[in-house]
């Protein structure tokens, strides 16, 4: 059984919204550390957001001010509510969650396991 599903990904104009869900199990959700992380052709995953379970949230620079990362306690969900969205914030988005953590959660995507299996988000100019 998958620990985390992603959704909610598409193709959107640039300046358009998207939101994204990650379906946890409960153990999963309960992490020290929950995330979302991205990918585009030939590049490296690069951390997006991340939160801690005690609520301090992290953004990457790229996306501070039009990214907002949050978690449904009732449903084991964690969100990432994009708007502004721009051509180069095109990838495939990934959910983690990282246990083995100490600190600020990072950036990396090294300490999390496990991971969704992605949703795909295209931005046209």
């Amino acid at each position: 059984q998958a620990q985390l599903v992603e959704s909610g990904g598409g193709s959107v104009q640039a300046g358009g919204s998207l939101r994204l869900s990650c379906a946890a199990s409960r153990a999963t959700y309960s992490s020290y550390c929950m995330a979302w992380f991205r990918q585009a052709p030939g590049k490296e995953r690069e951390g997006v957001a991340n939160i801690r379970n005690d609520g301090y949230i992290k953004y990457a620079d790229t996306v501070k001010g039009r990214f907002t990362i949050s978690k449904d306690n009732a449903k084991n969900t964690l969100y990432l509510q994009m708007n502004s969205l721009k051509p180069e914030d095109t990838a495939m988005y990934y959910c983690a969650a990282g246990d083995e953590i100490v600190g600020p959660c990072p950036y990396s995507p090294a300490p999390y396991n496990p991971w969704g299996q992605g949703t795909q988000v295209t931005v046209s100019s």
